[in-house]
This record gives C-alpha cells, sequence and structure tokens, in this order.
C-alpha cells in the first residue's frame, strides 16, 4: 500500500469507523484507492506545473514544480481520498471539480506570463 493509500486509510477510520468496519477487505480497498490517487496525481501534477517559463531558474523550477505536486495531491485527497459523508452531513458549499481546479491553475499561469 502506497502512501495515499494509508493516508485514506487513517483518515477513513478516524473520521468514519463505521463505514471503515463495513469494507470487507479494507488492505486491497485502500491499496486499489492509493493506486488510483497515485494516477491521478501523476496525470495532473504537468498540467499545474505547465510548461518551464522563459529564464525560470533552478530553485525557482524546482519550487514551481514542488508546489505543483502539493496543490495535485492536495486535489486528489480531497476529490478521492477523503471519507464519505455521513448521510445527515450536507455541503454548505459546492466542491470544486478537478476540471475547475485546472482552469484555475491555467488561468494562473497565463497571468504570470503576462508579468
Amino acid at each position: 500500500m502506497n502512501k495515499y493509500g494509508r493516508q485514506a486509510q487513517e483518515a477513513w477510520k478516524a473520521a468514519s469507523p463505521t463505514r471503515y468496519n463495513q469494507i470487507q477487505n479494507p488492505e486491497d480497498f485502500f491499496t486499489n484507492l492509493g493506486e488510483e490517487a497515485q494516477e491521478q496525481v501523476d496525470e495532473l501534477l504537468p498540467k499545474i506545473a505547465g510548461p518551464d517559463p522563459k529564464g525560470e531558474g533552478y530553485l525557482e523550477k524546482v519550487g514551481r514544480l514542488n508546489a505543483a505536486k502539493n496543490q495535485a495531491e492536495e486535489i486528489v485527497r480531497y476529490d478521492l481520498l477523503s471519507p464519505p459523508e455521513t448521510e445527515d452531513e450536507e455541503d454548505e458549499y459546492e466542491n470544486p471539480t478537478i476540471k475547475e481546479h485546472l482552469e484555475f491553475m491555467a488561468e494562473m499561469q497565463r497571468l504570470r506570463e503576462q508579468l
């Protein structure tokens, strides 16, 4: 099980123990969930990071790529790894989709390029 599967398993145990206990094979479930999360992070990372800006230095690139990885992991953690809400919980706001996150990141990239 990778780090994303372990994170999800711990979150489910803490936030929704009843639902966690209903999973027939938690090891397989969270192993598969972690693998799916890794695939999504790997797919999102280059989209969020965008192309290398002209004149970008090494440390700037490392910072940009680290920030992009953190953002990709946060999106996946929120969209995929969070334990399900209980039936009596209601969303107080509309959850943004991955597409909306990517559109926002593309707009931020355009603005950076204009500067």
